[in-house]
């Protein structure tokens, strides 16, 4: 069953949304050659402490786990994408680190995930890691009431397949409200003006991931980590959206991205 949420609880949402956006942010920022995964994984619990903040991890137990799981945060490196068991493993130069965290503050939840290149970057790690932010953006820009939720998959789905990406079906985006999975599932390639119509009040955790050679996943050793089947290497980019009638409203919106863009819109303006 879809919930759509009032105009107020959205804000809720948002509340606990720009608080996911400030861990990101402090993680990413720490995240440097020779910092452990158990490192940044102790310093979110810290966050979410004194934030008062609850995880949707601890203690998730859902059928394709090796439940409980016991952490705040899933950190996953180089060709681990989804669901990474944070473990003692010390940042090396060059890594992939995807961050994902979902948290319900006041009974509100929210879930964003980011991936970022620690010390020198592999130029085809930045276009991986770019495709998803860029399929992440398409997918929010046709995040619009009128819409269908189709037009959300296909718009990823676009993306990933004009740079030569095939996204993994098997997982994707989700709502997302009182709890941290709800319906409707959010599928990373799609067909356009299919499925659901896009109402006011639709909260949506819409996350394109990719890895670079396959579309095929295993788990690993330990339950819960998913890896590329093939070895290569990986991407994911999520934010939680809410449909309004004035347009796509990102809950997770990062001020590192704010800034990033502004930067950009002023290197665009000083253009002859």
């Amino acid at each position: 069953m879809i919930e759509l949420k009032s105009p107020a609880e959205i804000e809720r949402m948002h509340v606990t949304g720009q608080f996911i956006a400030e861990v990101l942010d402090e993680l990413s920022g720490r995240a440097a050659v020779g910092v452990n995964l158990l490192d940044l994984e102790h310093h979110a619990r810290h966050m979410l402490e004194e934030r008062g903040a609850v995880s949707c991890y601890w203690d998730y137990s859902p059928s394709f786990g090796r439940g409980p799981f016991r952490n705040v945060t899933c950190l996953a490196v180089n060709d681990a994408v989804l669901h990474g068991l944070p473990k003692s493993y010390v940042l090396q130069d060059g890594d992939v680190l995807t961050m994902d965290i979902a948290v319900t503050i006041d009974g509100w939840a929210a879930d964003s995930a980011m991936t970022v290149i620690v010390g020198t970057p592999r130029e085809e790690d930045q276009r991986l890691v770019r495709t998803t932010e860029v399929a992440l953006a398409a997918a929010i820009e046709v995040a619009q009431v009128g819409n269908k939720l189709g037009d959300i998959s296909a718009a990823i789905g676009e993306v990933c397949g004009k740079s030569g990406y095939t996204p993994n079906l098997e997982f994707g985006g989700h709502g997302i409200g009182r709890t941290m999975h709800e319906a409707p599932h959010v599928a990373n390639n799609g067909r356009p003006r299919h499925g659901m119509k896009l109402k006011p009040g639709l909260t949506i955790a819409i996350e394109p991931w990719l890895a670079a050679t396959t579309d095929q996943i295993i788990y690993d050793e330990d339950g819960w980590t998913l890896r590329s089947a093939d070895g290569s290497r990986t991407a994911h980019s999520e934010h939680t959206v809410a449909i309004t009638e004035d347009g796509p409203l990102v809950l997770t919106r990062r001020k590192s991205e704010l800034n990033a863009q502004t930067g950009a819109d002023t290197a665009q303006a000083r253009l002859p």
